[in-house]
């Protein structure tokens, strides 16, 4: 009996404590939020910065517009070299995870968000992950073999691609195609702090 009206009394201490604390605010923050400039789309959990239009478009205020322009994948290295020096930030290809995280499967249609990403092209895009082949190289089908090097450190032109359309990511992408790019850096301290 006294375990009973025990046990009732400190439920009813619960529910009105309960009742009257004061709402806890979110324990993390979104993971990805626009910036203040709206040129940029924040990734707080994994603090990147990555650009609201592919390389190629420009971003208008509203929307990305122009043309994206496709690099294979030399072009896409010099390309984030040259913005990185142009711009003093450090700008990079995306590894193949950070790339596939954008990807949103509910969102309609599928790939990178359109309320993030306006405009985005749909279709294979770069990133700077290497491409572990455990298949032996032909040393005799010269397409796979880097001739900027001596045939003593033969590397495979292959990479990892991710498709913005059918989320689909390859190990073996010929370094040789010509692929979208968008690149991404390190955020800033004040581009992590959560927008008003």
């Amino acid at each position: 009996m006294l375990l009973s009206l025990l046990s009732s009394i400190s439920t009813a201490a619960l529910a009105q404590n309960a009742a009257t604390a004061p709402a806890s605010p979110a324990l993390h923050p979104p993971a990805f939020q626009i910036a203040a400039d709206g040129k940029f789309v924040i990734d707080t959990r994994a603090k990147l910065a990555w650009p609201r239009c592919a390389e190629g478009m420009d971003w208008n205020g509203k929307t990305c517009s122009g043309s994206a322009e496709v690099f294979n994948y030399k072009q896409a290295q010099t390309y984030a070299a040259e913005r990185s020096k142009a711009e003093n930030q450090r700008w990079r290809l995306p590894r193949v995870n950070e790339l596939k995280r954008l990807l949103d499967r509910s969102s309609k249609p599928q790939g990178l968000n359109p309320e993030l990403f306006p405009a985005a092209p749909r279709d294979w895009h770069w990133t700077s992950t290497a491409s572990v082949n455990s298949a032996r190289i032909n040393q005799y089908n010269y397409s796979q073999v880097d001739k900027s090097n001596t045939l003593s450190s033969l590397s495979a032109q292959q990479a990892w691609a991710v498709n913005t359309e059918t989320l689909e990511a390859t190990p073996d992408m010929g370094k040789g195609n010509a692929l979208l790019l968008r690149l991404v850096r390190p955020a800033t301290e004040l581009e992590l702090k959560p927008v008003p």
